[in-house]
């Protein structure tokens, strides 16, 4: 995975989110919130956050490997790249990393 970390703004990732969350299920999004949560901690350590930020900055940027508009297949590489950075600094999503994950997964979907 490319350092895409120049791409990451707060800004930018949750105007992905507001836009595309029902479009990209739930899962992407879980993935995308449990590495957001993770950053905020200030327990998670640089280089944890370096690859977080590099997974989101992918996410967000609107021209990837796999165009988001197309359908079935448009969010895979943007799951892909969550989940490996999700792998990498799994022991930095805690409970409360969680936690605040589901918060915000029920403010949105509900239930």
């Amino acid at each position: 995975m490319s350092d895409n970390t120049e791409n990451y703004s707060e800004d930018g990732f949750w105007e992905k989110l507001k836009n595309f969350a029902v479009k990209a299920g739930s899962e992407i999004v879980e993935k995308a919130l449990w590495l957001y949560y993770a950053a905020q901690d200030p327990a998670t350590p640089a280089w944890a956050k370096t690859v977080i930020y590099g997974a989101l900055g992918y996410f967000i940027l609107p021209l990837d490997a796999i165009p988001d508009m197309l359908p079935g297949a448009g969010f895979s590489d943007d799951l892909g790249a969550l989940a490996a950075a999700v792998a990498t600094v799994a022991a930095y999503i805690n409970d409360d990393v969680k936690a605040k994950a589901a918060k915000k997964m029920k403010d949105w979907f509900g239930g």
